[in-house]
């Protein structure tokens, strides 16, 4: 459905600034891909760039086969692209009532037409019987809850969610974010959301795409890009990682069977490896640390530590572990009614295959 391929953007000035360099990415039919990403990224460009908003400096953009953007201009105007989008802040028209907002999009419509459509969306969104208020009347979920049905309500190819979370409390956020994805899903949409936040970005996408440096950093099922990252950069901002140093041996190179690290941990199963040998980064997610105290687990293999810290989050709960061997502390996560003492003697394993990094700039095994 959408299709991008070499997209850059470079914006003029003393200092140009280059904020898209050589983007390629491709969303499928129905498909709900986020854009994740730091301030600053590029994110946002290249929201604008496929709704039209922003003209790219080279690539292309094609949304159901047409091609919207090639050559460093646009060659579709954004009112004819068939893309809905819904702005950060809602965006909606303070003097217009709920229903002439959602109404403004399908302008040259006869009137009755306008009128069902428009309460069609209203019920989709949970919003019948409010299309007489104003948008100061409604809550701030019921404000993006109209943006949304603004959004759909021409049968959009394409829809582009600018952050549209984020002005809302947490609860609210949450529970907003579940619903909005359940709708467009039920329509069939195809969606790109932009974020900045990983819980979010993970939750709702089919498709992940992690930006850096106005270029795609990885791309992919969020599992995958969470459990593989590309680098340890892109694992560390994608959520909690424990990278201890360790080392494939020379001889495992010519064997099938040397998919294994050497490290604190002991000898690690590597989920994906392709030969390398030599020292490495290991990469291993908290919640793929098991704990047992000391003198409970005899002979297990594990390596021990003591528990410095502890943090319960009810469902859940953290430990920070000392052990020697190591320079830093190792965080793990727990299930809530796992309890350990500050000072009690504990042994960790890894219980999941890992990721090996060789050299700041090569790519995960």
């Amino acid at each position: 459905m959408l299709k991008i391929r070499g997209l850059s953007k470079t914006f003029a000035g003393q200092e140009p600034a280059q904020a898209l360099d050589h983007v390629d990415i491709d969303v499928a039919e129905g498909q709900f891909a986020t854009i994740l990403g730091p301030s600053g990224c590029g994110k946002t460009t290249l929201l604008r760039s496929i709704a039209g908003f922003e003209e790219p400096s080279a690539g292309t953009i094609s949304i159901a086969g047409r091609e919207v953007a090639a050559g460093g201009r646009s060659v579709v105007p954004a009112h004819e692209r068939g893309v809905g989008i819904v702005p950060q802040d809602g965006a909606l028209f303070p003097h217009l009532s709920v229903a002439q907002n959602i109404g403004f999009g399908l302008a040259g419509k006869p009137r009755r037409e306008r009128a069902r459509r428009v309460a069609e969306v209203l019920d989709l969104v949970g919003l019948g019987g409010l299309g007489a208020r104003r948008p100061h009347e409604l809550s701030g979920g019921q404000q993006q809850r109209v943006a949304l049905a603004r959004a759909i309500a021409p049968n959009p190819r394409v829809i582009l969610l600018d952050e549209p979370f984020s002005a809302l409390d947490a609860y609210l956020r949450q529970s907003l974010r579940e619903e909005v994805r359940n709708l467009l899903r039920d329509i069939g949409a195809t969606v790109v959301l932009v974020t900045h936040d990983q819980a979010e970005a993970m939750t709702l996408a089919d498709h992940l795409v992690v930006m850096r440096d106005g270029k795609v950093a990885q791309a992919g099922k969020p599992r995958e890009t969470y459990f593989r990252p590309c680098d340890i950069e892109l694992a560390r901002f994608l959520g909690d990682a424990v990278v201890v140093n360790g080392e494939i041996p020379c001889s495992a190179a010519s064997t099938s069977s040397g998919s294994t690290v050497s490290c604190a941990f002991g000898e690690l199963a590597i989920g994906s490896w392709h030969g390398q040998s030599g020292r490495c980064d290991v990469l291993i997610r908290p919640e793929n640390i098991s704990v047992r105290g000391a003198t409970d687990s005899g002979s297990l293999p594990g390596v021990i530590g003591t528990v410095v810290d502890q943090s319960f989050y009810g469902h859940d709960g953290t430990l920070q572990v000392h052990i020697p061997q190591l320079p830093e502390k190792v965080l793990v996560r727990v299930m809530g009614d796992q309890a350990f003492d500050v000072g009690e003697s504990v042994k960790l394993s890894v219980d999941r295959a890992v990721c090996t990094y060789f050299g700041p700039a090569t790519s995960q095994n």
